[in-house]
């Protein structure tokens, strides 16, 4: 007789009504987008004490026991302003989140990361350069992170880099829905601003129900565009530039430049992730640019001074959806019927 059989009771002596918690912490950076999730989960937003030392490092504690819980931490790794946050303090901040939450214990740490820093360094453009977007999946990875869940990346090769499970969403319902919503009389056209986009604006003109266009474009330098000609016609019509991001806003407002020279009655600006760097606010004033709206999501916190036409939508349901799910073990893609990879 085996083991087994002569004692039947032994597998299951251990009491096994486990209950699963859900928690939600927020990192400096993206603190307000996470009290709007935790808001949207019915859950409140977890206590945890962040700060920054006089010599400029980040120290972490968790001020409440998160043993076996599933511990969803929210921080875009961008600048915040408000917080006197670098992009590269709030990924140190991150990663000894996640640190501190695998001493205490926790049964999973899933990053929730709605702008993944250094995703536009997902390759080398140059000899001798580093492929940073990797060296960040390396890090979260090496630190302790289970999952990531992350936000219309730059590239989907980044997903890639990780060996982790990568939850990707996208806005492009939010935004879609938007456009519909406003019942414009104008005649749209939804533009690419370079190729790498043309499956995701093409994509979006689906959604919305109407034409689209691709801009040809160079880039010599860093953070430097030259926008040559629109394929596709624009001419009397309302023309919408859609992108993931808006950085220094060069390419953005030479694209405008350029539809309006093809005839476009007006320019309409659509994205993701308003990072806002530099000169941005500057270009992107209507003043300057012409630029009637700028649409965006929630995913990088607004800098103090934004111009008038900057429209900010919240991107907490979509993310609280995708974390009821991530928690519960059901189908993410499901929240976007298959449709959230839109590389």
């Amino acid at each position: 007789m085996s083991i087994l059989e002569e004692s039947p009771q032994a597998i299951s002596s251990i009491p096994q009504d486990y209950t699963k918690r859900l928690m939600v912490f927020g990192g400096r950076a993206s603190m307000e987008l996470a009290a709007r999730i935790a808001g949207k989960l019915d859950v409140d937003l977890g206590q945890v004490d962040l700060r920054t030392f006089a010599d400029g490092e980040v120290y972490c504690r968790y001020e409440e026991s998160i043993r076996g819980a599933d511990v969803f931490l929210v921080q875009s790794t961008a600048a915040n302003r408000a917080q006197g946050m670098t992009p590269n303090d709030a990924l140190m901040e991150l990663m000894v989140m996640i640190d501190a939450a695998k001493g205490a214990s926790a049964h999973r740490i899933i990053a929730v990361m709605p702008w993944y820093g250094y995703s536009r360094q997902d390759k080398k453009s140059s000899p001798r350069e580093p492929i940073s977007a990797r060296v960040v999946a390396q890090c979260l990875e090496v630190v302790g992170v289970d999952r990531v869940l992350t936000m219309d990346l730059h590239s989907g090769q980044v997903q890639g880099f990780f060996s982790k499970p990568v939850d990707h969403m996208t806005a492009m319902p939010m935004l879609t829905q938007y456009f519909i919503d406003q019942a414009m009389t104008d005649e749209l056209v939804i533009v690419s601003p370079d190729a790498g986009r043309v499956k995701a604006a093409r994509n979006f003109a689906r959604k919305v129900g109407v034409h689209w266009a691709v801009m040809e474009k160079e880039r010599p330098a860093q953070q430097v565009a030259e926008i040559g000609y629109v394929v596709g016609d624009v001419k009397g019509k309302t023309a919408v530039l859609v992108d993931d991001m808006i950085d220094t806003a060069g390419t953005l407002c030479a694209a405008a430049e350029t539809v309006r020279d093809e005839g476009a009655a007006r320019v309409i600006a659509c994205a993701t992730h308003g990072v806002f760097s530099g000169p941005a606010y500057e270009r992107l004033a209507y003043e300057s640019s012409g630029i009637e709206r700028i649409v965006i999501t929630d995913t990088i916190p607004l800098r103090p001074g934004a111009p008038e036409n900057i429209t900010v939508l919240s991107a907490a349901q979509t993310l609280a959806d995708s974390i009821r799910r991530i928690f519960a073990d059901d189908s993410v893609s499901e929240i976007f019927a298959g449709e959230n990879q839109l590389f």
